[in-house]
């Protein structure tokens, strides 16, 4: 199940807001009824419908992309400042993508879209490993180190978070792995592996020991990487990430009935 507003903006051209207003409107029918609560929970494998006349329908079958978004570009469909975001640099047909996740305003490198909902929703749900690239200025400090291994806990985790940012407190799960290729007193230069992607974590995580990230790239996400792709521009999934992704997808899904199994029967372990 999922959001009508959601569901509209998933499946087609739409932004969330222009499905909001959409629905609102009553240009939205479900199964025939007009809808106007962008909350209304849907089936997303059995509804129909339709907006202003014409059928949003679900695939089964789906496209994934990678782009190598530039700095200075924002995640998002509309932007209320109009800023510059990555629907400005994409191809048109790629208006209705969905993107896997976020990467803030100065963040670049491997960002994955995709015209289905479920797989955005599995890939940003899922521990896949995310690998970045990260300047920070000064030292690394074994405190630094100490909290990529072990993990961290912050009650107060605004520093390096966006001064409109809702979210104060984070933890931090330990890196997967990181690697220092370079430590001195101006800059150092760490290779990191996380399998979160929670809002600015890592900006956030180094402003915790008091440093600015000053660059950062995300390199690959589950193994894919950017295999020379300039920047701005876009390339299709290889065969075998194909391959590698519907394995990965099936096993979600195993997974996804299992817990339903479970939260329907508390009896089951």
């Amino acid at each position: 199940m999922m959001r009508l507003n959601k569901y509209v903006a998933h499946h087609s051209s739409y932004s969330r807001r222009e499905a909001d207003k959409a629905i609102q409107d009553g240009f939205v029918r479900v199964d025939g009824e007009i809808q106007i609560n962008p909350a209304t929970q849907v089936d997303e494998k059995e509804v129909i419908v339709y907006v202003s006349g014409k059928q949003v329908a679900h695939r089964d079958k789906y496209t994934v992309i990678v782009y190598n978004k530039p700095k200075g570009e924002l995640v998002t469909k509309n932007d209320p400042r109009d800023r510059r975001t990555i629907y400005d640099g994409l191809d048109a047909k790629y208006k209705h993508f969905i993107p896997v996740g976020r990467l803030d305003y100065a963040t670049e490198g491997v960002l994955l879209l995709t015209d289905a909902s479920k797989v955005a929703t599995a890939l940003m749900n899922s521990g896949l490993e995310r690998i970045y690239k990260v300047k920070i200025k000064g030292l690394v400090t074994p405190e630094m180190e100490a909290g990529m291994m072990n993990g961290l806990e912050l009650a107060d985790a605004t520093a390096g978070g966006h001064s409109h940012s809702t979210v104060t407190s984070m933890t931090f799960a330990p890196f997967i792995g990181y690697k220092i290729q370079k430590s001195e007193h101006n800059y150092s230069i760490l290779k990191i592996a996380i399998s979160e992607g929670k809002n600015r974590e890592i900006r956030r995580f180094f402003a915790h020991f008091g440093a600015e990230v000053a660059d950062l790239k995300r390199v690959s996400f589950a193994e894919i990487e950017l295999n020379n792709l300039p920047t701005g521009k876009t390339r299709f999934l290889t065969r075998s990430e194909y391959s590698a992704l519907f394995t990965f997808l099936k096993a979600d899904e195993k997974e996804q009935r299992e817990i339903g199994k479970t939260q329907k029967d508390p009896r089951r372990k």
